[in-house]
């Protein structure tokens, strides 16, 4: 028989969720102590660069220098140039004051 008609409750209890109360899917910060940037530069000079940069944004890498491989600082700049919220300003209604400092209504003076 189902559990609707005769029974208030469950029969058998809802089992927890295996990581209830603890979010094991959480995953550490890229560029944290926890978790540093990899980066590959080709010679010294350029790592002197990038570390400039790492340290003025407050982060963390490993930088390894690797004259055979191509440049490797996609992490880094994937978090430098990560895309800001976008924020839209609120239009005034048609009976608010104008925006623009004059003491007329919004729809006498600019919203026409």
């Amino acid at each position: 028989m189902s559990d609707k008609f005769f029974f208030k409750g469950r029969k058998t209890p809802k089992p927890k969720h295996e990581s209830y109360g603890y979010n094991t899917k959480r995953t550490t910060k890229l560029g944290s102590e926890a978790f540093p940037l990899q980066l590959v530069v080709p010679n010294e000079t350029r790592k002197h660069q990038v570390e400039a940069i790492v340290t003025e944004h407050q982060l963390f890498a490993d930088i390894v220098i690797n004259e055979k491989a191509q440049e490797d600082i996609v992490q880094l700049e994937g978090i430098l140039n990560r895309p800001k919220t976008a924020t839209v300003v609120k239009q005034p209604q048609r009976n608010e004051p104008c925006p623009c400092g004059s003491d007329k209504k919004y729809k006498k003076c600019c919203g026409k």
